[in-house]
Order: C-alpha cells, then sequence, then structure tokens
C-alpha cells in the first residue's frame, strides 16, 4: 500500500500530483486535507486516515492526501516530532512530502478539508466558484461540534502533538463512517 501511495504522492513523471480516478471515471472518493506549511496537521491526517481506509478495506475507493497553503516546506517530510507521536500510535508519515494546495485541486480532489478557519478561507478564496461546496472543514466530522479547529502544534511541545492525533483520529472516524455511507449508497 505504501509504495502504492508514494506513487501517487510524487505524481507522474510531469510533475502533476497523480490521484486515482480523477480522470479514469473509477468510483473513487478523494480527500485532500489542508494545513499552513503541510507539515504537521495535514500530514498527520492523511497519515491516520489512510491507515483506517485501509484497515477497513476500502482503500481501493477512498484516496486521501495532504497540502499547505503555503509552499516553504515544500519537498519536505513531515516535522520530526508529529512523526513520533504518529509512530507511537502506530501510524507511519516519512513517506509524505509536504506540497502546496493549487487550483488544479480542485479538480482533482472530492473533499478539500481545512484544519482550521484560515486555512477554509484560504481555500474559499482560491476555490473556483463552481466547485467551492467541495471545502469544509475537518473537525465538522468529529464527535464534538462545539470543537472545529485543530490546533497548531508546531510551535508547543508534544502535548500538542497527541492533541492534534486525538482529534484527527476522532474526526477520521467520522468521515470514514460518511464516506463509506455514499460508497454503500452508490
Amino acid at each position: 500500500m505504501w509504495e502504492r501511495a508514494k506513487q501517487w504522492w510524487q505524481g507522474p513523471s510531469d510533475g502533476e500530483v497523480g490521484v486515482p480516478g480523477a480522470s479514469s471515471g473509477e468510483a473513487v472518493r478523494r480527500v485532500l486535507f489542508v494545513c499552513t506549511g503541510n507539515i504537521c496537521r495535514s500530514p498527520t491526517a492523511e497519515g491516520v486516515f489512510r491507515r483506517m481506509v485501509e484497515e477497513a478495506g476500502l482503500a481501493q475507493v477512498i484516496y486521501a492526501a495532504s497540502a499547505g497553503t503555503i509552499g516553504y516546506h515544500a519537498g519536505e517530510p513531515p516535522d520530526p516530532r508529529a512523526q513520533a507521536a504518529a509512530r507511537q500510535r502506530g501510524y507511519e508519515l516519512e513517506q509524505i512530502r509536504a506540497r502546496r494546495v493549487t487550483r488544479e485541486d480542485f479538480d482533482r480532489f472530492d473533499l478539500l478539508l481545512a484544519m482550521d478557519g484560515d486555512h477554509h478561507e484560504h481555500l474559499l478564496q482560491l476555490a473556483p466558484e463552481e466547485v467551492a461546496r467541495k471545502v469544509g472543514m475537518f473537525l465538522d466530522y468529529g464527535s464534538n461540534p462545539r470543537v472545529r479547529e485543530v490546533p497548531d502544534p508546531y510551535y508547543g511541545g508534544p502535548q500538542g502533538f497527541e492533541i492534534v492525533l486525538d482529534l484527527i483520529e476522532d474526526a477520521s472516524r467520522g468521515l470514514l463512517a460518511e464516506l463509506r455511507k455514499e460508497i454503500e449508497a452508490g
């Protein structure tokens, strides 16, 4: 699975992001998780969600990736602290590489899920009007409606990364349940 995912992350040789089902008509649900630099929250969401999808036996019909609103960390792996916290829970993030979200992502993905309000606003400003409905808040899939944003752990200590993982695991379960219903409904 991870080798296939690595090919998707790297994309075709022309440098475009390869997304399964984007042009082949496959019944694939494609989700893009978005944070600021694509080194903490969104790659964590990608890694957690991918594993949940795989464990649910849905890896052939649900694809996940991540991106940042800025390209400062493009090509870099996730923050070592994010990787360490994820690894403690059995998630591997080291194959993920940061990239910046692009207008083309609105064609490639069915859902673009923001980690916080600033990311949500950035995505809405970038989105062509006819596909702005694809933009949402990731934690809207979580079980606590009062918590809408995944806090940025970058400037804090290890506990921040644990909180991020707790929120992401919860919202990933909700998102997976929602996508499973859509897939089963056809």
